[in-house]
């Protein structure tokens, strides 16, 4: 074993003293924001938390200001703290600001270069960002809202059936939306594909913070090609790209043979499967779809988990949207709200941006972009190839909104109301936003104005929630206590009236 180690042992010292030359020549032409102090060669590595990396960045902007640099071996990572330098740089400079990093362990290990929300500009990005598009685009909303009107009465019907199980049933309503449109079937509530999707995204989104894995702070290390059983870092990466491909390629299986048996409805992979296959791998055709699961799925749902939470703890927006709601439905639970009601409904909408801004989950230190020439901004120089990402849990608890640490929607009411993605970070910056965010945001909507219509929404007095740090992805087990029941005998009846046929299927 020992002979097989030293040639490991010789590469990895030759790299250091070719790290140690590189950095000393880079220092003398570029200015970086302060840097927070490390260790020499791997830098900031071993003081990144495995979680809570949000509360963590957001400590060192409160102690280094609007920016400060990471250095993780030779990746060098900007940290934006406040909306106003996100906006000059990600949003006014995004052509030089919008690709991504090399990210050896999350893309290159674990994904194999497939999943595009980590893909570097190029053709097979555009080619994929195209797909996205087509089918989680502007233009393709309404394909969505027959889908979003069903499961959403299915999520009140359960609701009320079954309250104790509200945390898996907000996972049901997301999932079982992009589920009808891209594969033409609907969730069941016991579904073990859900599960099994929310496990390895959960294993999989760490990997996308600072510092989460040693191999991205040598990327040189990702492409060693001998003793590849001595990787601690590729067995992990390559156990988790099996089973993420095993969970992405199962749905295409399953709908291969409800074509083959003649019970196929068509919906998007259907039309993809019959036009576009030939251009794809396998694989690619698997994460093609995985993405669109994971894209329309954990927004809503870490967006939801966010909404009960701050209904429960700060209810006092309340009022005000169900004053707006009774008037448009009634005050006796006449019927339900619909997307015609929108322009009646301000405080649903800004509901909708206040659960994605106020406590970020999956991307607590945003996605990062990685800058692709040398810039220059307020005094200081970048070097292409800088990494640049947000600390979206930081300013969205930061003096950029008032009163940050409240759920209050009455943040958003005025003239941008209408424009989800103003105001806060949520659904990304520059040509890297979200491509659907259209279809979150109308997920959110019709579901915040139905449960608010439909529900009273408290705190378990036994065991009070706590936010000081983001909500776990576990996919199983709650991450807090609440208590959900309907408003009055009234919408009891509402739902046992409008919303049953939806639930059984």
């Amino acid at each position: 074993m020992s002979t097989h180690i030293v040639p490991l042992l010789a590469f990895c010292i030759c790299s250091w003293l070719f790290c140690v030359v590189a950095s000393r020549a880079r220092s003398r032409r570029y200015k970086l924001p302060p840097s927070v102090p490390g260790l020499p060669l791997i830098g900031n590595i071993l003081q990144a938390p495995h979680d809570g990396q949000g509360p963590y960045l957001k400590r060192l902007g409160d102690k280094y200001g609007e920016m400060f640099t990471l250095r993780y071996g030779r990746a060098t990572w900007v940290v934006l703290n406040s909306k106003r330098v996100v906006h000059e740089l990600l949003e006014k400079r995004s052509a030089i600001y919008s690709s991504r990093p090399k990210l050896p362990m999350a893309q290159a290990i674990i994904s194999r270069g497939h999943r595009m929300l980590l893909m570097e500009y190029g053709e097979a990005w555009r080619s994929q960002r195209r797909i996205m598009h087509g089918i989680l685009g502007s233009n393709k909303r309404d394909i969505f809202r027959p889908f979003q009107e069903t499961e959403s009465k299915a999520l009140l019907f359960h609701l009320l059936e079954s309250p104790e199980t509200w945390y898996s049933l907000l996972g049901r309503f997301s999932n079982s939306i992009i589920m009808s449109v891209v594969f033409g079937r609907r969730t069941t509530r016991n579904d073990s594909s859900l599960s099994e999707i929310y496990k390895v995204q959960e294993e999989f989104v760490p990997y996308m913070m600072p510092g989460a894995s040693f191999v991205d702070a040598f990327p040189i290390l990702a492409n060693i090609p001998f003793l590849k059983g001595l990787q601690f870092w590729r067995r992990k990466g390559d156990a988790l790209y099996e089973r993420t491909k095993g969970v992405f390629q199962r749905p295409i299986d399953e709908l291969r043979l409800r074509i083959q048996g003649g019970t196929q409805k068509p919906c998007f992979m259907t039309e993809f499967l019959a036009s576009n296959a030939h251009s794809f791998s396998a694989e690619e055709v698997a994460f093609i779809g995985g993405t669109l699961i994971e894209a329309g799925t954990d927004t809503t749902r870490t967006s939801l988990l966010g909404l009960i939470a701050g209904t429960a703890m700060y209810p006092q927006w309340i009022h005000r949207a169900r004053k707006e709601l009774d008037s448009v439905c009634g005050p006796n639970a006449e019927r339900l709200p619909t997307f015609d009601d929108r322009q009646d409904l301000p405080m649903i909408q800004a509901a909708v941006k206040e659960s994605v801004r106020w406590r970020p989950a999956n991307s607590q230190t945003g996605i990062p972009h990685c800058l692709i020439v040398d810039d220059e901004f307020e005094g200081y120089r970048f070097p292409a190839g800088t990494v640049f990402t947000w600390n979206n849990w930081g300013i969205s608890l930061s003096s950029d909104f008032d009163e940050a640490e409240r759920f209050n929607p009455d943040r958003f009411l005025g003239d941008d109301i209408d424009k989800v993605t103003k105001g806060h970070l949520g659904f990304g910056a520059g040509r890297r936003l979200c491509v659907g965010f259209g279809v979150a945001a109308n997920n959110l909507f019709i579901a915040i104005a139905r449960l608010v219509y439909c529900f009273d929404i408290e705190q378990d007095r036994v065991i009070p929630i706590t936010v000081d740090k983001p909500f776990p992805l576990d996919a199983d087990i709650e991450p807090y206590k609440v208590i959900i029941k309907p408003r009055s005998l009234a919408h009891r009846e509402l739902i046992e009236r409008e919303c049953r046929s939806a639930a059984l299927f």
